[in-house]
């Protein structure tokens, strides 16, 4: 990878408690991640981003941190994120990892002290606190359901964005702002290769805490505009992390999770000066649609070209449904999953695929109630039942009672389906046309051909209206991509096929692409 391996770099999201389970407690861990890594680079991913895996109460799953600094007993040690971070790059694989500066735990030494502290302490300036009386200071609601201020006994009220015990900090406070550059640079000096920062959008909030006026605000998917979110003063911040991250060789990098009202506003995240790449939600969300898709990809590709950033793409990760689930479930859902694939990795730009999808799995819609942990379950008053359906822990063999993902005889945090067995990487590999070859084929020919990864223009061929169908040239070589949205099969002037979603035929001199499926070939 050059110096810039960013630009269009594979990165794989491990949901660290779902991933590998190394002692037989049920819940992956960091010796889990490092025992699988020969999986990583044999898929042909370039780098895996892993979730929070510092000391927490796992409120959140980790995204309630109380120690920045070391590693929750649970998932390891810190001298076992040393050996992972170092097997990785044995392996040729850069590490991210997350950052959560948008709240803390409120077990977090910082929160136990502005509680044990007076109002208008400088304990409590760490923190968004404000005296209100009965009512609280204003409309705001919890992403996860739910008020989003909680009163103290002396009357004080503290915002938490999520839930209750993920106090947001105070981001005009220079100690925090000075704190989190420390441990930008602890993990730096660790050896990690960049951060995704989680939440990126929400640190700063409008001046004067104002009402939204809505009975139903944000919600994980939502990119109205807020006076919580995407506020101007967060670039500020990311200049500052900028600096950290350009005082480090070789180049370390930094990726926001952020959701914004538009492509334009999510660019701005991406200046020289600010950070590398933020997540494309907007593609995420898209409907399964040619016109639709056509207009997302057109209006991404835009939005960063004139700042010189890359694009990236994303179909699932740990917040949303599964897109194969999304995309209609069942052998409709997997078949659209898998053309979906297709299309993504034959954009320009850099691309983040999900633990699991590699394996064609679904979400997980029927956990039974009393094991649902994401706290947006108890927030909505059980009537969302929050993410849990994407995060069961992923199957490695074909027997045993976790599938691999444990040592036979333990039982994984989120039960697996039975028919799990047979989506396994054990059952997957070597297995013409599952989808574990099918993305393993396509990250080969994505590494080898120069027409793909990075980049900022494609072009469109004409076609009928549900076909997507676009070019790539680079090093004399050109790459079409097709993807056939329609209910009937679409004829195509196909020259060298190189890889296809599912099965196609020939007619003489045509392809003849099926519905819901996707074509790389050559001409």
């Amino acid at each position: 990878m050059t110096g810039d391996w960013w630009r269009d770099a594979v990165i794989y999201q491990v949901y660290v408690r779902s991933f590998a389970d190394s002692d037989g407690d049920g819940i992956g861990d960091l010796p889990g991640i490092t025992a699988r890594l020969p999986h990583l680079s044999g898929l042909g991913v370039d780098a895996l981003w892993i979730t929070p895996f510092y000391t927490s109460p796992m409120a959140d799953g980790g995204y309630d941190v109380a120690d920045y600094r070391d590693v929750d007993p649970t998932l390891g040690t810190l001298d076992d994120a040393r050996e992972l971070v170092a097997q990785a790059h044995r392996q040729g694989l850069k590490v991210i990892v997350d950052i959560v500066p948008n709240h803390t735990s409120a077990r977090h030494r910082w929160f136990q002290e502005a509680v044990a502290a007076e109002p208008g302490s400088a304990a409590r300036e760490r923190y968004v606190f404000r005296d209100s009386g009965e009512n609280p200071p204003n409309d705001w609601e919890s992403v996860f359901g739910g008020g989003a201020w909680t009163r103290l006994p002396d009357g004080q009220w503290y915002l938490h964005l999520f839930d209750p015990t993920q106090p947001d900090l105070n981001w005009h406070n220079p100690e925090v702002r000075a704190e989190f550059l420390d441990v930008l640079r602890f993990w730096l000096d660790l050896g990690v290769d960049g951060f995704r920062i989680d939440v990126a959008h929400g640190m700063v909030k409008q001046d004067g805490l104002p009402d939204v006026g809505e009975t139903r605000q944000h919600r994980l998917l939502d990119t109205r505009p807020l006076p919580y979110f995407d506020q101007d003063g967060v670039h500020e911040i990311y200049r500052d992390w900028r600096e950290v991250l350009d005082s480090y060789e070789p180049t370390r990098v930094a990726v926001a999770e952020a959701w914004t009202s538009t492509p334009e506003r999510l660019a701005r995240y991406l200046r020289p000066d600010e950070l590398h790449t933020a997540f494309n939600f907007h593609f995420l969300a898209t409907a399964w649609a040619a016109p639709a898709l056509r207009e997302v990809i057109d209006s991404s590709l835009a939005a960063v070209r004139p700042i010189g950033a890359p694009a990236t793409w994303v179909l699932s990760n740990h917040d949303v449904h599964r897109h194969a689930t999304r995309y209609g479930g069942g052998a409709e859902g997997v078949r659209r999953a898998r053309a979906a694939t297709l299309l993504m990795l034959a954009l320009p730009g850099s691309v983040y695929l999900y633990q699991g999808e590699e394996l064609g799995l679904e979400e997980v819609l029927d956990l039974p109630e009393d094991l649902l942990q994401d706290p947006t379950w108890e927030r909505s008053g059980r009537t969302d039942r929050g993410r849990d359906g994407c995060r069961v822990p992923i199957p490695w063999g074909a027997g045993g009672s976790a599938l691999g993902f444990g040592p036979d005889g333990s039982t994984p945090w989120l039960p697996q389906p039975a028919a799990w067995a047979g989506l396994s990487v054990e059952a997957q590999t070597g297995a013409e046309g599952s989808t574990l070859e099918l993305y393993r084929g396509a990250l080969a020919i994505r590494r080898e051909h120069p027409a793909l990864g990075a980049g900022d223009t494609l072009r469109w061929q004409d076609a009928d209206a549900p076909l997507l169908w676009f070019s790539r040239t680079a090093g004399g070589r050109t790459l079409h991509c097709a993807v056939n949205l329609g209910a009937e099969p679409a004829r195509l002037p196909a020259g060298a096929v190189l890889l296809a979603s599912g099965e196609y035929a020939h007619d003489g001199a045509d392809l003849v692409l099926p519905r819901d499926t996707a074509v790389w070939w050559e001409s």
